[in-house]
């Protein structure tokens, strides 16, 4: 019988994270959660980890390649953003926060699993970034931050195809719009606004942004190294 693949997914309890370790698990992967605390009903296998703590996620790689040792994927979903706070008032410690989660983490884990699947062979990465990276700038909610948080993680995923897609690790980024989380079914007063600067007219679903995550790591895209496979339903166009 073939080895189940397995996927370990930060941020894995909850919005995209969540999806994406839905759509593996029922597609034969063995799913591992990387979060704070466990999501109700997942399918996936839980993992407690500090995403801003390099030991934790250490820890977190040994618990999981414990559990077997077949290469584990990586998906680096966790994310965070300053709630609409002007530039020149943003304190020094939130900003801290937001790079933390938003790039040290997807940098450390992509690290740690990294040197395991370059030991190992080869395997895929998926960091998810978003069309504020590279693409727009988010208006009228101010968060500089957060933009310039997911531009790096754009950065270090095209860095590391560089010198790690030689060795057999294939990573690429996702960037979304505006997906239908439940951190944006909190901001509901904007909803409109976003809509209407959608070409498609809606905001995107969890389970597309996993459908495409599903494509990344599969060999449909195995020319892919480096990409950023942005999803907008064409916001970015208007």
């Amino acid at each position: 019988m073939e080895q189940a693949r397995r996927v370990a997914v930060t941020g894995g309890s909850g919005g995209i994270g969540n999806a994406v370790c839905a759509h593996l698990a029922e597609r034969g992967w063995q799913t591992y959660a990387l979060d704070r605390a466990p999501a109700e009903n997942s399918p996936s296998a839980f993992v407690e980890v500090d995403l801003l703590d390099a030991s934790s996620i250490e820890r977190a790689v040994s618990e999981i390649y414990a559990d077997g040792d077949s290469p584990v994927s990586l998906v680096t979903s966790a994310g965070i953003v300053e709630d609409d706070v002007a530039a020149e008032e943003l304190d020094i410690d939130l900003v801290d926060r937001v790079m933390g989660v938003n790039f040290r983490s997807v940098f450390l884990t992509n690290q740690a699993f990294g040197r395991e699947l370059l030991a190992r062979g080869g395997g895929g990465i998926v960091n998810i970034a978003s069309m504020s990276g590279n693409h727009i700038v988010n208006f009228p909610q101010r968060q500089s931050i957060y933009n310039s948080s997911k531009a790096a993680v754009v950065a270090l995923t095209k860095s590391l195809a560089v010198e790690w897609g030689p060795r057999g690790v294939r990573i690429n980024a996702l960037s979304p719009g505006y997906i239908d989380t439940p951190l944006n079914s909190l901001k509901k007063h904007m909803h409109a606004g976003w809509n209407e600067g959608t070409v498609l007219g809606r905001m995107g679903l969890t389970s597309e942004a996993a459908d495409a995550v599903e494509f990344l790591l599969s060999d449909r895209a195995g020319y892919f190294l480096g990409a950023e496979l942005l999803m907008d339903g064409g916001f970015s166009l208007r």
